[in-house]
């Protein structure tokens, strides 16, 4: 079974200085049909203008992942922590026991456009922590690099929950196939161009949960990028 979810139809609100779109229920944005998908409760589509940005605001039990596709993201946090995540790195902050930290837009000039992706922890109350990793736009051409992981396995993020999640970039044309193991579900985020997965069309922004499918065929439309979460 596949179910998409159309970029037009998510959330959406815009601030002025955030213009930002919610795949799933978010702040004022609730909609009973859409409050997650497994594990996986928020994918944010965020554009922030230049020299703006989160001020310090807390979290916990969460894992927080940030996948930057333009400009830069400048974090902070009560960990000790101060990074600028640019594209190709991806962050990852487990909240656990409880976490303040800031995001700003680390450019004075040019807008960032990153996904700020929530994934429910296996457990509550764990020690927080702190990772980023950078990943070559070579180890995703036409393949599905694992970018965050249980175990950290293949040099990935480690995230405190059973998922496992790959970033891919496909040329028009390329096809990869991600086999679904028995009991398990795939949600598929189009985050450039389009694709054909498993014969349904998805355009940029568009999202496709799968569920009792063996496996998903993601075939380039045009020039495209991909995220995968193999989710319990």
């Amino acid at each position: 079974m596949i179910q998409i979810r159309k970029a037009a139809e998510r959330g959406h609100a815009d601030h002025g200085w955030l213009n930002t779109c919610h795949t799933f229920s978010f702040a004022n944005y609730y909609d009973p049909n859409h409050m997650g998908f497994r594990d996986l409760r928020v994918i944010n589509e965020d554009r922030v203008q230049a020299g703006m940005g989160f001020p310090t605001h807390p979290h916990r039990d969460m894992e927080i992942i940030s996948y930057v596709l333009e400009g830069a993201l400048q974090h902070k946090d009560s960990m000790g922590n101060g990074s600028v995540i640019q594209p190709g790195e991806v962050q990852r902050m487990s909240a656990g026991t409880g976490i303040t930290h800031s995001e700003f837009n680390h450019s004075k000039n040019d807008p960032v456009h990153f996904l700020q992706i929530w994934i429910l922890p296996d457990a509550e109350g764990i020690v927080p922590g702190y990772e980023q990793k950078f990943f070559p736009d070579e180890e995703k051409k036409g393949a599905l690099r694992l970018i965050a992981s249980p175990d950290g396995r293949d040099g990935s993020v480690t995230i405190h929950q059973d998922v496992n999640l790959f970033a891919a970039i496909l040329e028009p044309g390329d096809e990869i196939t991600h086999v679904i193991p028995e009991g398990r579900h795939v949600w598929l985020q189009v985050i450039r161009g389009s694709v054909l997965a498993n014969g349904y069309l998805l355009d940029v922004s568009d999202g496709a949960a799968l569920s009792s499918e063996d496996s998903v065929a993601i075939s380039a439309q045009e020039k495209a990028e991909i995220l995968l979460f193999d989710l319990a």
